[in-house]
């Protein structure tokens, strides 16, 4: 199968000059992480992503790709922006980082992207590398290195989105484990939205919501007072989302 990123002009079996680029993230120890892919025998990263066969939907494509990545299924993906501009990156400083693996004179001229982000269990991911790179790994999404192509700006605008979506889109039960503390899913909400919130509003206002089902079970082995588990009533959190009402900015 063709790599992630063979932006080819003969590459008959896919639609020239359109790719998709996966954002792919998780939560893990309080932190915001994204899915990236080193380029063989050099230091460069980028996201994964790839192109779209001529009788495949976008959208199968991108549960293709990213099955292909992390080894799941079902994975909660959201189509966010299409990145269509002429000049997106230096492609001859493209060229030359990856001719080793790559032919030059084979890259398109010009690739329209579209831009998906997706929402998965960090301890369900297998990262797996594809055909055009040796390592696949998780990086904190606020300390990511230089990329290559616009893979920052694509994360930048991932973000943006994720952001704005946080009210009316089901972020929570998949990011999260499905039994969580109230401080676990405002750390959530912290990393998502950037900035801190203020525990007891939080707090008051996730309990008034009547979305979480609060569980016998405490959160044992910290260093503070043990908190009570928690899991969301999906049914009430989907109405909920539905209403627009989970507002924290």
């Amino acid at each position: 199968m063709p790599p992630k990123k063979t932006i080819l002009r003969d590459a008959a079996p896919y639609l020239p000059e359109l790719t998709l680029d996966c954002v792919i993230l998780s939560f893990h120890e309080d932190r915001l992480k994204v899915l990236l892919l080193r380029w063989k025998g050099t230091q460069e990263w980028s996201l994964p992503g790839g192109p779209i066969q001529r009788n495949e939907a976008v959208d199968a494509a991108a549960n293709r790709i990213l099955k292909e990545r992390t080894g799941l299924d079902d994975i909660f993906l959201q189509q966010f922006h299409v990145f269509g501009e002429v000049e997106r990156y230096n492609r001859e400083e493209i060229r030359h980082k990856l001719k080793h693996l790559i032919d030059p004179d084979k890259w398109y001229e010009r690739a329209v992207s579209v831009g998906y982000y997706a929402l998965v269990d960090y301890t369900k991911v297998t990262p797996t590398p594809d055909a055009y790179t040796e390592q696949c790994a998780w990086w904190d999404v606020q300390h990511t290195p230089a990329l290559l192509f616009d893979h920052n700006h694509i994360i930048h605008v991932a973000r943006q989105a994720l952001r704005t979506q946080l009210s009316w889109q089901p972020i929570g039960y998949n990011l999260l484990p499905e039994q969580f503390t109230l401080p676990e899913l405002q750390r959530l909400y912290e990393a998502i939205l950037g900035k801190t919130l203020d525990p007891r509003n939080f707090q008051r206002k996730m309990l008034s919501l009547g979305i979480l089902e609060r569980l016998a079970e405490r959160r044992r082995g910290g260093a503070h007072k043990s908190p009570y588990l928690y899991r969301f009533k999906k049914e009430q959190y989907e109405l909920k989302l539905k209403e627009g009402n989970l507002f924290f900015t």
